[in-house]
């Protein structure tokens, strides 16, 4: 690592780092903030160590636009959630879905680069997300509980040379704590709040030991659990009989209506989550560390609402507050594991790392698609018009990979090149899949007369027309292999102690197979089965270049060249038979992008600042959406898209017991050519807006802190988020609608000490909606012609007002 200090920071530890924290969330400030207070006092910033060049270095020594945020703030936050801690990063947007879809969907956007529906979240999507996660070192969108984590880096912009051919529009960094050898530390935490339209409450517990084992190891634990009571009431669910089926009125089943009842506070929160490494260094030159990370949701429904209407009562009704219209409850669950081991050796001119994880990820969900199908006249038009309609969708998802990392970074200081070189390999088996079942629809078929033969029923009579008759309706299944190679490295020459230059490049091939299975069981001696397997291959080379110069000894100056690219694929769908497609959704091409930036970082000993802008070029963008004439899920490309606009981030002490931190981004994203489908129809034109993304954000937080007593210190926090309004959609479809611009206010107080911590809280100060994604009412609303006196319509909605009290104690 270079030790020279290209912006004129003391080195401090990271645990003091003050750094940017959750806008939208109410903050609980731990015994960090002692350290904030001892470092405005002196009049000086602390500096953040990353690693995001793989190699430690201050934030401001890194010639391109990265945030940290620490992991002492978030745990002191109580942020726990990957939502929450965005809100605070400036270029950063993100479709909060709630904690039912948090693992399924990659909802963060990075400067407007996101095509897909805000409607999206029940089913693992074709086309990868834009922005790459790594938990650590492993390339893995989980949504894991933020607890335990050294900090979280934001890297904005393609990162291809050193993150994955797959990290489009940047890359966020889990970096979790190491075991911290002779050190024994201990510390149990809880914290007790009451959310806005729940009648329970909620219970958040942890505990975190750390052991050493002698003077060369030590063990690293921490557990905990999420109990939280729901928000959103279920208003109209029908009653089920012993086999899930809607009852009847009065016992009626060839005419009754269904029978209503209600569920309060349906979304309830239950995580479990667990991780333990132990780390060996067996001389002063080499580390092992080999960690577990486990994590169980256990979600009983959406928080999500509903504002349509229903016509459950008879006539047109309005939902209340937190009432959500579907028909039948929509609970979730789903499980990660991952196991990783890092092995470090400093062999003098560098530093050989081995990286090897292997991980799993699934889950399973309930939706009630009930009103997709009544708005698309199904149940009358294919399903004969049942009196108690219903569409009961269950979804599955496994995802699961070995991963192996192989790199070189140069120890030389001073040196005229640093560089880092390295080799990447992952294999990847992610499968999918659908059930759709119509509860009751074949017991009712049985039950009514049939249309076109006398003395049969129904059942009888589509049994005689080749019909299975039967209540699942439709059945999906999609696996996949991907295998990802890759040779990666970047070179800085030095070319005086002020003007540098990076070059990056990283040569890939990858391999994607893909088998699915398609089949509507009850007509499946008509239609037969739909078997789809594709297999595609891609290799290619991604460049980047950077050039920075010191324009002083406490401001930098940088221009950065990048590429970025994302693989394409295959869809399921079928192209002869009663199913047939157009042979243009077989495949889905790769993206890429072309992106430009500039940018200024500059300090002094009481202010910190960046300021950047960009312009990004998107080349045949990838829409995750679904086939015009089945809806089978499908990716397809667009022609080209393009990003531009300015960051700004600022973070200072006004006094010595004053600090402060500001973000804004001004994003302005749109289609650069109309979106056309394989088969010639123009779903959205050029000039549009690209969905998910809010032109302007904000965020601003300010702390204060001073000392009540000896060892007793007071401190308190406002902070603050604002998102204009967005798109939820490109075009004019069935999802199009615009979400409302949104802002969420937070404010704390607490009292700290070196064992103990005490806090009172507030999250979400003014009960905003925050809607950030939603499903509209032409796309799955009420139909009462259909039968369909629900609602299935919803509007994905921030946390409502959480206030509480939090309690952590050392030892």
């Amino acid at each position: 690592m270079k030790e020279q200090n290209k912006q004129g920071f003391s080195k401090k530890t990271l645990a003091a780092a003050v750094t940017a924290v959750s806008a939208g969330t109410l903050l609980a400030v731990p015994q960090l903030v002692m350290a904030q207070a001892t470092s405005a006092q002196d009049g000086v910033l602390e500096e953040i160590i990353v690693t995001a060049t793989r190699r430690a270095e201050s934030v401001q020594d890194i010639p391109y636009n990265i945030s940290a945020v620490s992991g002492d703030e978030l745990e002191a936050a109580q942020v726990t959630d990957a939502a929450e801690m965005m809100r605070s990063v400036a270029g950063l947007t993100v479709v909060d879905r709630g904690y039912r879809n948090s693992g399924t969907v990659n909802g963060v956007v990075i400067r407007g680069m996101n095509i897909d529906t805000g409607a999206n979240g029940d089913v693992p999507l074709s086309a990868v997300g834009t922005v790459a996660t790594y938990v650590d070192d492993t390339p893995l969108y989980a949504n894991f509980v933020l607890k335990d984590i050294e900090r979280v880096e934001v890297l904005r912009g393609p990162q291809g040379t050193l993150y994955g051919s797959g990290s489009l529009a940047g890359t966020v960094r889990y970096i979790m704590n190491k075991p911290r050898l002779n050190e024994f530390e201990g510390k149990v935490g809880t914290s007790f709040s009451q959310t806005e339209g729940s009648s329970g409450y909620n219970l958040n517990t942890d505990a975190l030991v750390n052991l050493p084992l002698g003077e060369k190891a030590a063990f690293r634990a921490n557990i905990g659990k999420i109990d939280n009571d729901g928000i959103v009431d279920y208003a109209n669910v029908y009653k089920l009989d012993a086999n899930g089926a809607p009852l009847a009125q009065g016992g009626d089943i060839a005419n009754g209506g269904p029978v209503f009842t209600s569920v309060e506070d349906a979304d309830t929160v239950d995580i479990t989550y667990a991780r333990a490494s132990v780390l060996l260094q067996p001389t002063d030159n080499a580390s092992i560390q080999l960690s577990y990370q486990q994590q169980e949701d256990d979600i009983g429904g959406r928080r999500q609402v509903t504002r349509g209407t229903n016509w459950v009562s008879g006539t047109e009704q309005s939902y209340d507050d937190y009432e959500n219209g579907a028909v039948i409850l929509e609970p979730s669950e789903r499980k990660v594991d991952m196991t990783s081991l890092e092995v470090e050796v400093d062999m003098g001119f560098a530093t050989l790392t081995s990286s090897t994880s292997d991980y799993s990820h699934s889950g399973t969900g309930i939706s009630d698609n009930s009103g997709f199908y009544a708005t698309m006249d199904w149940f009358e038009n294919l399903y004969y018009g049942s009196p108690r309609p219903v569409a009961r969708a269950e979804r599955f998802y496994d995802d699961s990979a070995l991963v192996q990392e192989f790199r070189l970074v140069s120890n030389a200081v001073d040196a005229k090149v640093d560089w880092v070189v390295g080799l990447y390999y992952m294999d990847q088996d992610s499968n999918a899949g659908q059930n759709s079942t119509m509860p009751g629809w074949a017991a009712w078929t049985a039950t009514i007369p049939a249309d076109y033969t006398p003395g049969l029923s129904k059942a009888e009579e589509l049994v005689s027309w080749a019909a299975v008759v039967q209540d699942q309706d439709f059945y999906f299944r999609r696996n996949q292999n991907f295998i990802d190679k890759a040779v990666f490295g970047e070179a800085t020459l030095n070319f005086t102690q002020s003007l540098r230059m990076t070059l990056g490049m990283r040569s890939f091939q990858n391999e994607l197979v893909n088998e699915s299975q398609l089949s509507l069981p009850i007509w499946v001696n008509y239609y037969g089965n739909a078997d789809a397997s594709f297999e595609t291959k891609e290799s290619d080379t991604l460049f980047k270049g950077n050039l920075s110069w010191d324009i002083s000894d406490t401001l930098m100056s940088y221009a950065t060249v990048s590429e970025g690219y994302r693989r394409g694929g295959s869809n399921a769908v079928p192209t002869i038979g009663s199913f047939a497609e157009d042979p243009g959704y077989l495949r889905y091409d790769s993206d890429s992008v072309l992106n430009y930036e500039l940018g200024l970082k500059g300090s002094t000993d009481t202010l910190r600042y960046t300021v950047s802008a960009f312009y990004t070029d998107w080349k045949d963008p990838q829409l995750n959406t679904a086939t015009p004439v089945w809806g089978f899920f499908a990716a397809m490309n667009g022609d080209s898209a393009r990003v531009q606009g300015v960051e700004f981030e600022v973070e200072g002490n006004l006094s010595d017991s004053l600090h402060y931190n500001l973000g804004y981004t001004f994003v302005d994203a749109e289609l650069t050519a109309d979106f056309v489908t394989p088969t010639g129809v123009t779903i959205a034109e050029k000039g549009e807006r690209l969905p998910s993304t809010a032109e302007n954000t904000f965020s601003v937080a300010m702390d204060y802190s001073t000392a009540l007593t000896d060892g007793i210190d007071w401190v308190s926090r406002i902070n603050g988020y604002y998102q204009s309004d967005s798109e939820n959609a490109i075009g004019s479809g069935l999802t199009a609608a615009k979400i409302d611009a949104f802002q969420l206010w937070g404010a704390n107080t607490s009292l700290v000490t070196d064992k103990w911590v005490a806090s009172l809280f507030v999250k979400n100060l003014f009960n905003e909606d925050g809607v950030t994604g939603l499903i509209t009412e032409r796309h799955m609303g009420t139909d009462p012609s259909e039968g369909f006196l629900g609602n299935a319509s919803k509007d994905y909605i921030s946390l409502p007002r959480t206030i509480g009290l939090s309690g952590s104690y050392s030892f």
